[in-house]
Order: C-alpha cells, then sequence, then structure tokens
C-alpha cells in the first residue's frame, strides 16, 4: 500500500478555537461511525458547523427519542445506514465516499445490557472495530483514525490512583473487557500496520481515546443517569438511582469532543508523534458523586423539583458489578493537544438542562437543531484554545 495523499506545511500564526478546527476540517470529508448515537450526532453538528463534509456510518438510533432525530441530523450529511459488524459493506462505503479522516464512535455502549447480550457486546465493539482498521488498511484515502473507546478499559483493581494511558487493560464485566480488547486490537493494528516508525510508507496514524462519563442534551440511552433524570423531573415523578455513591468523571460532551478534534487535528499534522492512546476526563475537579450529581441537576431544573430528592432503585434487583471510583490521568491531552475541559461541572449541568427544556417545551427539529448548534459556537467563542501552528494542507 501507497502513501496516503496530502502532506501539511507549518504556517506560523495564531488562531481561536473555531478558525484551527477549521483549517483541518474545512471542505473535507469525514467519516463518523456512530453517527445516530448520542457522541455521534454531537460530533457530527459540530463538523458541520465547520464545514465538513461528514459521511456518517451507523444504524438506526440507539433510543427513541434520540438527538439525531430531534435535530433532523438525517437532511445534514451524508447518512449512510450500515452496520461496522459488515466489513464488505464498511469497505464498500470508504471506497466510495474517500474520507481523508474518521472518527469511529459506532458501539454497544451500555454496561447492563453487556450483561444481558454480550455476544452482541463483542461482535460491535471488538470485531467492529477490528473490521474499521481492516477496511482502513484496505483504502488509500485514510489520514486519521481517532477510536473512540472508554475509561472502563482498564484492569480496575480498585488502588483509588488515576488510571495513566499504559496501565494494564482489563475489564470486570463484557463492557468493560469489550474495550479493553479493541483497544489491544488498535494497538496490533498500528503496531502491524500503522506503526509511527514507518510513516512515510503508508501515511496513516491511528489513536484511541479513553473518556470519562459525558453529559449533555440530546442523551435518551437506557439506563443512563441523564437520561433517567430528565424523564422523571419533566413527568414530574421520583428519581431513582442505582449506585448513589459511585464516583465518575463527569464532563460536558463537548468537553469530551474537543479533544477528539483537537487529537484529530493533530495526527492529521504530524501523525507519527500523536498516534497512541490518550485520556479525556475532567481536571483538577473535586470528585463527586452518583447522588451529588443528581441533586445538582435537581437544583438546576427548578420548578418544584426539589421535591424529588433521589431515592435508591428498590426494583434494581441485578446487583451488577460496578467499580465504585474511577479516575483518569489526562496529563498527557493537556500537555501534548494543549486540551483543557471549558465547562465546570455546575455549567456542563446548567447547558444540559437548557438543552432539555427547550426539547420538552415542543421545539421543532429546526429550533432543536439550531439550539444545538447554538451551544456549540457558544462553546467555541468562550474558550481560551489559542493554536501558535497553523498546517496549510498540500498535495
Amino acid at each position: 500500500m501507497g502513501k496516503r495523499p496530502g502532506g501539511v506545511e507549518n504556517l506560523v500564526k495564531s488562531t481561536g478555537l473555531k478558525e484551527a478546527l477549521e483549517e483541518t476540517y474545512r471542505d473535507r470529508p469525514v467519516l463518523v461511525t456512530g453517527h445516530t448515537g448520542f457522541k455521534g450526532a454531537w460530533l457530527s453538528a459540530w463538523l458541520s458547523e465547520l464545514g465538513t463534509q461528514v459521511i456518517g456510518y451507523s444504524l438506526d438510533p440507539p433510543s427513541k427519542p434520540s438527538l439525531f432525530e430531534a435535530c433532523g441530523m438525517d437532511q445534514r450529511l451524508v447518512h449512510i445506514h450500515g452496520d461496522v459488524r459488515d466489513l464488505p459493506h464498511l469497505q464498500s462505503v470508504l471506497k466510495a465516499n474517500r474520507p481523508e479522516i474518521v472518527f469511529h464512535l459506532a458501539a454497544q455502549s451500555l454496561v447492563r445490557l453487556s450483561y444481558a447480550e454480550p455476544l452482541l457486546t463483542y461482535a460491535t465493539n471488538v470485531m467492529g472495530t477490528a473490521n474499521l482498521l481492516e477496511a482502513v488498511r484496505s483504502v488509500p484515502c485514510v489520514r486519521v483514525t481517532v477510536i473512540a473507546t472508554s475509561d472502563k478499559c482498564y484492569e480496575n483493581k480498585g488502588l483509588g490512583r488515576n488510571f495513566v494511558e499504559d496501565d494494564p487493560m482489563g475489564g470486570y464485566d463484557p463492557y468493560s473487557s469489550s474495550k479493553g480488547c479493541a483497544e489491544i486490537i488498535a494497538s496490533a493494528y498500528r503496531r502491524s500496520y500503522f506503526n509511527p516508525d514507518r510513516y512515510p510508507d503508508h501515511g496513516v496514524s491511528v489513536s484511541t481515546v479513553r473518556a470519562g462519563n459525558v453529559i449533555g442534551g440530546g442523551d435518551w440511552g437506557l439506563d443512563r443517569l441523564i437520561p433517567d433524570c430528565m424523564r422523571a423531573l419533566s413527568a414530574r415523578e421520583p428519581i431513582f438511582i442505582r449506585n448513589p455513591d459511585a464516583v465518575r468523571p463527569w464532563q460536558h460532551v463537548l468537553d469530551c469532543l474537543l479533544g477528539y478534534l483537537l487529537l484529530g487535528k493533530k495526527m492529521d499534522r504530524d501523525g507519527p508523534r500523536f498516534s497512541g492512546a490518550w485520556n479525556l476526563g475532567p481536571l483538577l475537579q473535586p470528585a463527586i458523586t452518583v447522588k451529588e450529581l443528581v441533586q445538582m441537576i435537581i437544583r438546576s431544573w427548578g420548578d418544584g423539583s426539589v421535591l424529588f430528592e433521589p431515592e435508591v432503585d428498590p426494583h434494581d434487583q441485578l446487583n451488577l458489578h460496578e467499580a465504585p471510583s474511577l479516575h483518569l490521568d489526562c496529563s498527557k491531552a493537556s500537555l501534548a493537544l494543549e486540551w483543557r475541559p471549558f465547562y465546570k461541572l455546575d455549567q456542563a449541568v446548567e447547558k444540559t438542562i437548557a438543552w432539555y427544556r427547550t426539547f420538552y417545551s415542543g421545539a421543532s427539529k429546526e429550533a432543536l437543531f439550531s439550539h444545538t448548534v447554538e451551544q456549540i459556537k457558544e462553546y467555541m467563542r468562550g474558550n481560551p484554545y489559542r493554536d501558535t501552528e497553523s498546517p496549510r494542507h498540500v498535495s
């Protein structure tokens, strides 16, 4: 396989976040797998705002309602119904659309569902990742591949310290172990076919991103905290929670996706240097439990919702294993990508509540999409990120 087309030439100047991202993504074909999911739909909306030619490859939205359908996203990008378990179809889509950058977000993303459907979870998260990388290997167009896994990919022995990127992979449950396997597959493909030391020969960079729990408008995933809260509060019903004392690295979805976009930008500029694994979680924020987050959501919602103090779910009899605490060390991304979470947790909750209020007010698809894009624009306007190297693409 010959070297991938394109290259970069560095120009020294300083640009803000929107301009820096546009320099990489405007007018370029970018494939997003899992674009009908929560994070995938937000990422697709952001890329569309940057002027990207977004090609989405995914099954139907995983929930009803969904951000994808609520915002009419199928009319705003190339929408391809496809399954990452179908390698021939995936290969044909890459050959036909010739993306230069790939964000792989397609996954079975629910821990509790993984107990009920372990083979589906492994087929999607493990073989789906292998299929994606094999499809990338079969075409000459892709330069950058960013694979989203999870902070749960680590072997969590409950030691209470922050995980760093070279900690061992593992996973107690089918979901977590499937993400650990996806990491191992990505590493094997990177070393075997896309080795940074041989970058001039193949021109491809491959990275994985391990993010914590994200919140934001438009998430209706099954057995997920924010959707459960929004359904209960909008209906003025009690909120039931399963693991009130569990500690998770909460962050707004745009903070997480900024890490994806900045990594893709850096990989496009210097593939060998930025290939690898990256943690993306909140920085310098106090640990907060599930119950504390729900109480914050209740206060932000208002409208007498203080009457709905969260209760432990009396009907949750599954007693499934969940790690009591999970923290990421994100210093690598902070230093090398110049990535910083922009929103504090109370701001992340505020933005999330504002989106759901718009939805539950009966807003049209156009109004919801406009609100989503305005949150993205506001995020880019307020973010202090400055890029001091502006790449120019050359053939």
